[in-house]
Formats: structure tokens, C-alpha cells, sequence
């Protein structure tokens, strides 16, 4: 199923600057690895300062042991996020893979915990490939062909059988597969589909039927019931209709009988549902709360649900009685985001990531749902600072150009710094993600230890808000959002505490783009611009991303091959605007980037030095969609502080 978040942030390790990259006394020498155009020579100084904000960990859990009360996670002691195992709550966080990138999703072959399965990619270009890691012996097999991409997985109830996605067969569409990860051979297509769209979610108790999703859009899936003899798939959420409706997450009742939903039909928000599988009839279970559902879990007994609300951004914990359809007590935890998917099999405890502006992301678990009683079993290392003096943000709104009111979060500098403060606003990816409170890693560098305040808008398109909103920015409508940021930039000249004369606009992914576009819109309005793999031109990012996700994206930002949406693409398109951009301008990209490809920070790069508007430039050759090693992220952040010292603060 479409994950709607996944606790991978920043993983830290104490080393200083001097070590990453080769330097002398004064300044900081970028790695071979590194493409660095326009920036300036790093001073050593600046480095060791902001060193200090790179030693964040983060740590989630992965997958519960079967029959021992211990837990995969996932956390970085190096320079890539890697699989550890931790026995017990606080115990030692033992590194069991070690590779140049990253590994993650790792899962317990379910009946004897004897191995995982887990993915790898390389260089950050998403071509995930399965591997399997013995106990034993300490030996890792590859699974699948090392070429395609592969994702997912759910294991059936006799633990003999793994259903995933790839693919393989012709690199553009999802099909189904399945394989014991004990025998590698054993791997074969279980059901040929078309689109990208594809996903295998949960076995039937049996494991005669296979639960399957077909993602279309943020407001549009599907759920199937496949028939393993037959092959045979049934459509359970009919198409059609006037409205879309989404599906989620999904899993079988234990009796197999009927399957639990989060689904925004017939509402604004997500709801948690029971659909009967005989009627198709839906029973919702959450129509008392007026927020998405973020995701749950059931108990392997199927006797209890956890589940998070997202309440204006925050966790909420619920847990749910399926017999009587009742909510249990469940603890209250401080302010955060918490993420409980994770039962183990002894139907007592369960397993959760929770993080906040406090707190980087640990792991913990609910031991005995009776109690209440909460349990922490990592505890991430903050570089020795202090994260209780970080900011808490505050939840600001503002009327945007058709009175309908946006909002996001504003993180203040200490009250040390007085006067009126600079600005970034740091606008997130996606389009339907949500600016969350999210512990900040480096980003609290900048109001900590550079007085400035950061808003992180949530502008018309972003999930969390109900799906009309979430609908505002599709298609033709792109640019509503683009004035949601005219909007804010309205907004801040009224505060007395913000310096609408001192802003910076950055994002990351559609972030990125985003950022690009308000500095055409608004050029006169802000400082400098930071664009970290943003698409340039939404025509030609939709004919060169991965084949696998045009059609999806399509949806979102309309097709470029009907003449007059590409029309109307090229108008916007940052690209074919940027003699407007006359202000500094910095352009991060990834050189193995499968989402957004390298030549659209190029084509943009190219155009603004036209302007005579200082451009700079960082690529790094070993990584995909954003900058996932530690190294690079350091010298990203580096960059970074340098370029708001010399454009925004001055």
C-alpha cells in the first residue's frame, strides 16, 4: 500500500569535517565524487561550527522477531542507514548489514525469525533489489535479477511464500511476483498487470487470495481480491461514480471474512472501515474523528487495531476493540508524530516509531495494551546538544488570493535574537505531503545559531487538510499554489517579528519546483532561492521520469501530451521563465536522480547564468532523489549556511 510517511531522515556519526573530505588548514575540499560549480571555497571554521548539527541519528523499527521479544531497526552509525538488531529495550544496536548505500525494509521470515528479507539500491537509483540475510551464517543472497525494481512484499500466514512488486518484465509496468526466499529459484510472476500503480498487501488467512491495491492517484485507488489457483481478480471498490475515492491501507480480518480499510469514501478525511467481503458493505469506525487516519494495525489474534490520527499534524494514538468496535485507553504521548504498525506476535506488544522537535526519531513499544505501559528501545545520540532547547513550532495561518486560509508551521529563533528576523520558507515535496513537526536535524542550525525564523507552509495540494484540498493544485489549477506562497509572502509584512525584506524560498523534490516558481512569481519579493532536485518544466520532467511513474504523476500535473495542457505546462514552467529570476540562486541534484532527472536542474542551470544572476551548483554522482550519505548531506548543509550568510543575512 502507498506509504504515507517513513521515518529515514538524517543518521549521524560523530567525525569531523576534516575527515569527510580532504582540506587543509583553511578550507574544505570537496570528494571526487562531487560536482561543485559557482560555490565558494568552504571555510575549515564554518565546517567544525556547523559539524556539530550533522551528528543527528534517527532510528525505526522495522520488523518484529516471530517468537523473541526483539526487533529489527533501521539506523546509520557510518555514512548509509543500515539493518541492526536490539534485543531488548535499551540494548546495544548491532550493525548486521554493511554496504557503500543503504538498506531498509527488512522483514522476519514469519514462523522461525531464522532470516530477513530486506532491499537495497545502489547509488540512489531506486532499482531495489531483494536480498536475503541468514542468521547462521551471516550470508546475504541475492533474490531477485539486480537490474529491475523491486518493492513491497508481505509474507503468507505459512511463511513459505513472499509476494512483491517489480518491474522486470518490461521496466514500465508493475506486476506481481512471488517466491520462497529460502529457494531464490522459486521466484515467478504471479499476475501480469499494466501501470505503475501495483501492490501486493496482505494474504487471506488461507492464503487462497491475495489482497492487491491499484494506486491511481493521492485521491484514487483500488482494491482486488486475486484468486492464487486461478489467477482470477475480483474488483471489491467498484470504479466510477462522482467522486474518487482512495484506499489505503488494508489487511484481512482474522476470520477472513471481511478486510479493515482507511478510505476517504463518503468523507473528507480517511477513515478507518470495515468493508464485509459477501455485501461489500462499509462500516466505518472513525466517523467521530474529524481527521485522516494515518495508517493502522491489527493484532495477529485480530481482537485489536492501533491506529494514529493526524490531527492538524500531530500523532494522536488510538486503539480499537473489534469485537465491540470500542476504543480502549491508549497512552498519551507528548506532542509528535508516532507511527504504531508494528504488533508483535505475542498480541501484546506494540511496536512504534515516535519522534518531535525534541526528539530525532527512537523506537519504542506499548507493553500490554492493559497497562499502558511504554518501553523505549533506542535512544538516538543528538551530537551532544541540547534538543530541548529546540523550537516548537507554532501552527500559523494566513488568507490566501480566494480567501480560502492556508496554514504551516513557524519556527522561531531563541529570544536572544531580537528585532525583526530573516526568513526561510521551506516548502515541502510530493505535491500531497505535509509539512509536519518533524524533529529538524540540521535545519534547527538555522534558527538556533543563524537567528532565523523558517515557515513551513502546507499550500493547496497537500494531504492531511481532507481531498478537496488536496485536489486545488491538479492540472490546470498548478498555479493556485504558487500564489498560496504570494500569499504568505503578504502575510509575513504584517508580523512584526519577520523581515519580509530578508526571505528565502527553498524545497526539496516539488519543493523544488515550487521554490523555482516563486522565484519567477515574486523575484522582487525574496533574497535568494535553494532548489534541491526540483523539476524545471513539468512537460519535460513528465517525459523523462521513470517510465513506471509517468501515469501516476500525470494525474497530478496533468498530461503533457494533450496539446493544451503542455501548453499551459510550458507558460508556468520555471524554465521558460527564468529571465525573471534575478536574484541568487543554488541548485542541488542528484546525478542518479530516477524521479527527477539531472537535466532538469541542468536546463535550469544553464538559463538563469544567461541572467548574469549568481548560480550555484552541487551535484553528487552517487546519489538519487535528494542526498541520502552522510558525507554529502554535511557538505550539502556547508554550502548551504554559506549561501544564507552571503544572500539572505546580509
Amino acid at each position: 500500500m502507498k506509504r504515507k510517511l517513513a521515518i529515514l531522515g538524517l543518521w549521524a556519526v560523530t567525525f569531523s569535517a576534516a575527515s569527510i573530505y580532504a582540506g587543509t588548514d583553511d578550507v574544505l575540499i570537496p570528494g571526487d565524487n562531487l560536482i561543485v560549480e559557482g560555490v565558494p571555497k568552504i571555510p575549515m571554521p564554518l565546517a567544525d561550527e556547523v559539524s556539530r548539527y550533522t551528528e543527528f541519528r534517527v532510528a525505526g523499527i522495522l520488523n518484529w522477531h516471530p517468537t523473541r521479544r526483539e526487533m529489527l531497526i533501521g539506523t546509520r552509525f557510518a555514512d548509509t542507514y543500515q539493518i541492526h538488531l536490539v534485543k531488548f529495550p535499551g540494548g546495544a544496536r548491532t550493525q548486521l548489514t554493511f554496504f557503500k548505500d543503504g538498506a531498509r525494509d527488512a522483514t522476519y521470515q514469519p514462523t522461525k525469525g531464522d532470516y530477513f528479507v530486506f532491499s537495497k539500491d545502489s547509488g540512489g537509483d531506486e532499482n531495489f533489489q531483494k536480498c536475503r540475510y541468514d542468521f547462521a551464517t551471516g550470508a546475504i543472497t541475492l533474490l531477485t535479477d539486480g537490474k529491475s525494481r523491486n518493492t513491497g512484499g508481505v509474507w503468507s500466514n505459512a511463511g513459505d511464500q513472499l509476494a512483491y512488486e517489480s518491474t522486470r518484465r518490461n521496466g514500465q509496468d508493475v506486476d506481481l511476483w512471488v517466491m520462497n526466499p529460502s529457494d531464490p529459484k522459486s521466484d515467478q510472476m504471479l499476475v501480469q498487470l499494466q501501470g505503475g500503480g501495483w501492490s501486493a498487501v496482505d494474504f487471506s488467512p488461507t492464503d487462497r487470495q491475495l489482497l492487491i491495491s491499484e494506486y491511481i492517484s493521492a485521491n484514487e485507488s483500488y482494491l482486488w481480491l486475486l484468486d492464487r489457483a486461478t489467477g482470477v481478480r475480483t474488483l471489491l471498490t467498484p470504479k466510477g461514480g462522482p467522486q474518487k475515492v482512495a484506499y489505503d491501507y488494508a489487511q484481512f480480518s482474522k476470520d477472513g471474512k471481511g478486510i479493515y480499510v482507511t478510505t476517504d469514501r463518503d468523507s473528507e478525511f480517511h477513515r478507518l472501515a470495515y468493508i464485509d467481503l459477501a455485501t461489500k458493505k462499509h462500516t466505518y469506525l472513525t466517523t467521530h474523528i474529524k481527521w485522516d487516519v494515518d495508517g493502522f494495525a491489527l493484532s495477529w489474534d485480530g481482537r485489536m487495531i492501533a491506529f494514529a490520527a493526524n490531527e492538524d499534524g500531530l500523532s494522536v494514538l488510538h486503539l480499537l476493540d473489534t469485537r465491540s468496535a470500542k476504543e480502549r485507553p491508549a497512552p498519551l504521548l507528548p506532542p509528535g508524530l508516532a507511527f504504531p504498525d508494528r504488533w508483535h506476535q505475542n498480541n501484546r506488544d506494540l511496536g512504534f516509531s515516535y519522534m518531535s522537535a525534541h526528539n530525532p526519531g527512537d523506537c519504542y513499544s506499548l507493553l500490554d495494551v492493559k497497562t499502558g505501559k511504554v518501553e523505549r528501545w533506542t535512544a538516538s545520540e543528538t551530537g551532544g546538544l541540547n534538543t530541548q532547547d529546540f523550537s516548537v513550532p507554532e501552527v500559523v495561518r494566513w488568507q490566501s488570493f480566494d480567501g480560502r486560509v492556508i496554514s504551516g508551521l513557524l519556527y522561531k529563533p531563541p529570544v536572544k535574537y531580537t528585532g525583526k528576523r530573516p526568513v526561510i520558507i521551506d516548502i515541502h515535496g510530493g505535491p500531497e505531503a505535509q509539512a509536519r513537526p518533524w524533529f529538524q536535524w540540521e535545519n534547527n542550525y538555522f534558527p538556533n545559531e543563524l537567528g532565523v525564523a523558517v515557515i513551513q507552509p502546507n499550500v493547496r495540494g497537500s494531504s492531511g487538510y481532507g481531498k478537496t484540498f488536496l485536489q486545488l493544485d491538479d492540472g490546470f489549477l498548478r498555479e493556485g499554489a504558487y500564489q498560496d506562497i504570494g500569499a504568505l509572502l503578504d502575510w509575513i509584512k504584517t508580523r512584526p517579528d519577520l523581515d519580509a525584506g530578508r526571505i528565502m524560498v527553498t524545497g526539496g523534490s516539488y519543493g523544488g519546483h515550487m521554490t523555482l516558481a516563486v522565484a519567477t512569481y515574486y523575484p522582487e519579493r525574496i533574497r535568494c532561492a535553494l532548489d534541491i532536485v526540483g523539476p524545471s518544466n513539468l512537460a519535460t520532467f513528465l517525459e523523462h521520469t521513470s517510465a513506471y511513474r509517468q501515469d501516476l504523476r500525470r494525474v497530478e500535473y496533468g498530461d503533457e501530451r494533450d496539446p493544451k495542457m503542455r501548453e499551459f505546462l510550458n507558460r508556468i514552467a520555471p524554465l521558460n521563465n527564468a529571465t525573471k529570476i534575478t536574484k541568487p540562486l543554488f541548485v542541488v541534484q542528484g546525478g542518479n536522480d530516477p524521479r527527477v532527472p539531472a537535466r532538469e536542474s541542468e536546463q535550469m542551470v544553464q538559463t538563469v547564468r544567461k541572467n548574469g544572476t549568481p548560480v550555484w551548483y552541487l551535484v553528487a554522482k552517487d546519489e538519487g532523489h535528494g542526498f541520502a550519505k552522510k558525507k554529502n548531506r554535511d557538505f550539502l548543509l556547508y554550502t548551504t549556511v554559506l549561501f544564507i550568510k552571503e544572500y539572505l543575512l546580509k
